[in-house]
């Protein structure tokens, strides 16, 4: 008998430094059309986000997968009931995304750094990242072009990964 059951929600808040390709990977990946919430930048030059951007990613009938990008000041609400979250940093300048890996690292959340490899820019090395943020060594850092549906989803498979061996280990 096939039974009907609902999806598990994960939750999965995507930080980090302004410009960096927040928004770019929540649209990348989402499997629905995104919730936008942008407006133009104070300086006319771009768009910004505005409180939250929401995507979602289902996987087969199982899964449903929230990917809520959100400023600095909205952490609070929305990381409490997350399963983790993805720091998206901007490669050619990842100290930008440092008070992201300070909230999540003081909340012993869970958490990702997505370097965000900007066409024609040097990638910085693993260790370049780490020292720049001040990262504990088992905190997972890969490269990714955030415009990319493949490469955004294997930043969340990684956290996702991440979040269970985390779950796993006992304190």
């Amino acid at each position: 008998m096939d039974r009907w059951r609902l999806p598990v929600a994960i939750t999965v808040v995507i930080a980090g430094g302004g410009g960096a390709g927040k928004t770019t990977l929540v649209r990348a990946v989402s499997g629905a059309r995104p919730l936008r919430t942008e407006e133009p930048s104070p300086g006319g030059d771009g768009w910004t986000s505005v409180p939250v951007d929401v995507g979602r990613l289902t996987i087969g009938d199982q899964y449903t997968v929230y990917l809520l990008d959100t400023p600095g000041p909205v952490w609070d609400q929305v990381a409490g009931g997350a399963t983790g979250a993805l720091v998206v940093a901007d490669g050619r300048r990842p100290e930008g995304c440092r008070p992201a890996v300070e909230y999540f690292t003081a909340r012993h959340t869970p958490f990702v750094v997505a370097v965000n490899c900007f066409e024609g820019a040097r990638r910085p090395a693993e260790e370049e990242v780490r020292q720049a943020l001040g990262l504990a060594a088992g905190v997972p850092v890969m490269a990714c072009d955030a415009r990319r549906r493949a490469s955004g989803t294997q930043v969340l498979i990684a956290l996702l990964e991440h979040a269970l061996a985390r779950a796993a280990t006992p304190a």
